[in-house]
């Protein structure tokens, strides 16, 4: 393993290379939240043309499947209630 992202504030390992989206699938998450119309968000397309990823990381939303892992990145579900 190279290092570690806090999902929802939870420690996952990630290899080098590996998106978030990756990281975040390998260790067994696969909803990354809700979309406004309530469907869960996860991988769909992995080319971040559909949108279905999106994370916050910070105060932005973004595509999980393009956004490389790196130490200590702090990422969290996108959509549902906590989000508006």
């Amino acid at each position: 393993m190279s290092g570690q992202i806090f999902w929802n504030g939870t420690a996952l390992p990630y290899r080098p290379g590996e998106t978030v989206a990756t990281a975040l699938t390998r260790a067994g998450v696969l909803r990354f939240g809700v979309a406004p119309g309530g469907q869960a968000r996860g991988i769909f397309c992995g080319i971040g043309q559909c949108q279905g990823c999106l994370v916050q990381v910070g105060a932005r939303l973004t595509e999980a499947c393009l956004l490389p892992c790196r130490d200590g990145l702090m990422v969290s579900d996108a959509g549902g209630p906590q989000h508006g």
